[in-house]
């Protein structure tokens, strides 16, 4: 459990630099005097190499070891993160998040395959859930700091905060990988297998194809057009960028809900129980934003889409640690690598949507097909299991 929490640490800090980015993108079009649209390239740019590098990052760690992979890239990382604060204009912010996407894509794909090689399938689902704790806070802290330490402090200095809690993250690591064994055990890593070895042993596995897609379907969906709430918050209702942070920030609050009440969920709902009531959660979540006439509803509405959608992805993570043990970090680093594919195609398909015609019909597109993505999904799933 020390060993865990020590990749809690890392998670959190890597999870509020993702999210910091949605409360960040309308002050940096500010800044550069720019569309909202055009400066979503800082996440389409970060989406792209976290998403592109799990190629690689999966048989590597399977190979040289899990933990200490994710301490290095968590100390790579603050190096990476600080050069966004240092950046002068939109391109050179645009390359600096191109780098971080390639560090921090290490850490929590990684961190779960660890997990998936430590801990019985069987505790999994809960432990995963638990684990998510962290995960939802750093998103909680992201995005609430990213609108207010911007409204005080400019959007620069909440990219060195991020920097520095890498930093830190990296020490915790280092210092389990210098006194705890299990830090050193990766007990499902292929032996003997190079990168074409393990990756022809995921992908000629039928069941994880599929996984691959939903997650990427899941990508596209959710992180394609979440992002833009913010952007629509401001520009509909003129909230401030404080303002706008609070609310996306209670969307954590959403996590945080599936994350005490996991185990119970887990007992009265069943794993496909879940994935489905997320999937309509998020559903109505979305349409409620759509159709707001007023902002009140809003914080109810991202509580739901939180809730909604870590009920979903957490049945996605939990299937997808265990969809190729015999090359768990080369999977889980592929299940990734689809979900940050899908955010970079849905969030380009999505900005022109945004510039000519606003938000309302992404929302009311999610709202549509996230239900449906997890009523397949689960529908799969049966089938598997009978």
């Amino acid at each position: 459990m020390r060993a865990i929490a020590a990749l809690a640490l890392a998670s959190f800090a890597s999870q509020a630099l993702v999210r910091a980015a949605d409360t960040l993108l309308p002050q940096i079009a500010t800044d550069f005097d720019i569309s909202v649209g055009s400066a979503s390239i800082v996440i389409t740019a970060y989406a792209l190499t976290h998403g592109s590098m799990q190629f690689i990052t999966g048989p590597i760690a399977d190979r040289f070891g899990k933990y200490r992979t994710v301490a290095i890239a968590c100390a790579v990382s603050a190096f990476t993160v600080a050069l966004c604060g240092l950046a002068s204009s939109l391109g050179s912010l645009t390359l600096a998040r191109f780098a971080s996407g390639i560090t921090v894509a290490w850490i929590l794909p990684i961190s779960l395959a660890y997990i998936g090689d430590v801990v019985p399938y069987e505790q999994r689902q809960q432990l995963l859930g638990r684990f998510l704790a962290a995960q939802v806070l750093g998103q909680m802290f992201g995005q609430a700091a990213g609108g207010i330490v911007g409204d005080y402090f400019g959007w620069r200095t909440m990219f060195f905060l991020l920097a520095a809690m890498l930093g830190l993250a990296a020490a915790a690591l280092t210092t389990e990988l210098a006194t705890n064994p299990i830090t050193r055990v990766d007990r499902s890593a292929p032996q003997g297998l190079g990168p074409l070895a393990s990756y022809k042993i995921v992908l000629r596995n039928p069941w994880a194809r599929i996984m691959l897609l939903v997650v990427g379907l899941e990508g596209a969906l959710f992180q394609g057009i979440f992002p833009f709430v913010s952007a629509d918050l401001h520009l509909r209702f003129g909230l401030s960028f404080t303002a706008i942070g609070i609310i996306i920030g209670v969307f954590a609050t959403g996590g945080l809900i599936y994350a005490a009440t996991v185990k119970l969920l887990m007992r009265r709902l069943g794993q496909t129980g879940i994935a489905n009531t997320g999937g309509a959660v998020m559903g109505l979540s979305f349409l409620t934003l759509a159709i707001e006439p007023v902002w009140h509803l809003a914080p109810l509405a991202t509580l739901g889409i939180g809730l909604g959608f870590f009920m979903l992805h957490n049945t996605l993570q939990t299937e997808g640690t265990q969809m190729t043990p015999e090359a768990r970090g080369t999977a889980v680093a592929l299940f990734a690598s689809m979900y940050f594919i899908g955010q970079t195609v849905g969030v380009a398909l999505s900005a022109p949507v945004m510039d000519h015609y606003g938000a309302t019909p992404l929302f009311v597109f999610a709202a549509v097909m996230l239900p449906a993505l997890a009523f397949w999904f689960t529908r799969r799933l049966k089938l598997r299991r009978i």
